[in-house]
């Protein structure tokens, strides 16, 4: 299909379903946070091991894979790209329902990752060529709203369908045979992908707008390399705060609704139900405020706006991601956990505005999927780790949850800041520059 200049309606219709598609993968990536106990069960694992099946085995190709399909994304149609890769972690999602040892759910979840891949890179360039660049940052914002309701979903519909099908028992599957509660919870979740399939198939793969009307047949890996070493620094403080605050914000993903249920009795259904509510309306809200205030600043003369904002969510995040875990009752835990979330989802559609705002339109999707390769393997690798690490290895109790979610922000907070703090200067001079 040839690339057409997209209409308002177009970029609309894109928009909708590339947000349906996020929300999609976020769900089906994190509905093992409600199911941690089941699988620990059936497979006789720690914690340790749960968080390789929830962490690492997801990203260990999702993070090295989005590089090179970045690439093909730069040079080839997107929207193709995105629906091979709903079709192969929609597959995969369900294949986890068919799991019967810890290596083959691994695996599921390896394939899970590899189709996921896809998606973002080549969203974000999609993005940048749909919408004009003043309102770029709040498109980004709307697609961003994915990881909220996806994840706030995950955790709702994952501990609804868990409930349904463990009170119903086990049933029989074609195909698949005789599946248990949670099994059967990948196999509900997963399936939806087949839909988002076919509405990808009306999606116009738009014109290419290149940056100062300079056209770019094809961009090497040395362009690329040189555009990230002449604003090394903008670069890096950038990516490294998303970095450290990834490893924040999925660990904390991962592991507060099991807080909730280790600490404080709570019922699994009710852990899960009350955390996935917060996260669809305090993270989407947080995601919201993150990227609407990119522009207002901006149009106020602040060429750094989006490190700016990323600055002051790392400052605020600070005391509540500390007080939460502490909480003397579920209750003000789970009150806590209002602002953990809506800061845990403010920065990250800021950074990616602001990753566009300072790369040439040619190499957006491979500088864009550098950036998830790093808040990936330190958010989707590390985090759920580090926390089941410090739990397992460090104060060696199961009970000790909240202490290990307690170290995570007093490490993170202030690195992230100070990144950032770092950054400012040369990102304005980055800015100039494109």
């Amino acid at each position: 299909m040839t690339s057409t200049q997209a209409t308002p309606g177009q970029a609309r219709y894109a928009l909708a379903v590339l947000l349906l598609a996020y929300i999609l993968s976020f769900v089906d990536r994190n509905v093992m946070a409600v199911l941690i106990g089941p699988i620990r069960e059936q497979f006789s694992i720690s914690d340790f091991q749960y968080s390789l099946l929830h962490g690492f085995a997801f990203s260990m190709f999702y993070i090295v894979l989005g590089l090179p399909i970045a690439r093909l994304a730069d040079r080839h149609n997107r929207k193709w790209i995105i629906t091979a890769g709903v079709f192969c972690w929609s597959v995969m999602t369900c294949w986890c329902g068919a799991a019967r040892s810890f290596a083959m759910l691994f695996l599921a979840r390896v394939g899970v990752g590899v189709g996921e891949a896809a998606l973002s890179p080549s969203a974000f360039s999609l993005l940048s060529d749909l919408f004009p660049a003043d309102k770029l940052a709040r498109a980004i914002a709307v697609y961003s709203l994915g990881i909220t309701v996806g994840g706030g979903l995950a955790y709702i519909v994952g501990a609804a369908v868990y409930q349904y099908f463990a009170a119903a028992g086990d049933i029989v599957l074609p195909l698949f045979g005789m599946v248990s509660p949670w099994q059967m919870t990948f196999v509900v979740v997963g399936a939806p992908g087949f839909l988002i399939v076919i509405l990808l198939a009306f999606l116009k793969e738009p014109k290419r707008q290149r940056t100062a009307d300079v056209v770019v047949v094809d961009t090497s890996l040395a362009q690329v390399w040189q555009q990230l070493k002449d604003h090394r620094q903008a670069y890096f403080s950038l990516m490294a705060a998303m970095g450290a605050l990834s490893l924040l914000g999925y660990g904390t993903m991962a592991w507060y609704p099991e807080f909730l249920i280790r600490t404080f009795a709570m019922e699994r259904g009710d852990a899960g139900g009350q955390f996935g509510m917060i996260f669809l309306i305090a993270g989407s809200l947080g995601a919201l405020a993150g990227g609407w205030s990119v522009q207002p600043l901006t149009e106020r003369g602040y060429k750094d706006a989006p490190l700016r904002i990323i600055l002051a969510v790392a400052c605020l995040w600070l005391v509540p991601a500390c007080l939460g875990p502490m909480a003397p009752s579920a209750q003000w835990a789970v009150i806590a956990a209002c602002p953990i979330v809506f800061f845990l989802n403010a920065h990250y559609g800021v950074a990616i505005a602001g990753l566009q705002f300072i790369t040439p339109n040619h190499m957006r999707a491979q500088i864009s999927a550098l950036m998830l390769f790093v808040t990936n393997f330190f958010g989707l690798a590390l985090g759920p780790t580090a926390v089941a690490l410090l739990t397992d290895f460090v104060f060696g109790d199961d009970q000790a949850l909240r202490y290990s979610l307690l170290v995570l922000p007093l490490l993170v907070c202030p690195t992230a800041a100070i990144l950032l703090v770092m950054g400012m200067k040369p990102y304005r001079r980055a800015m100039n520059a494109v």
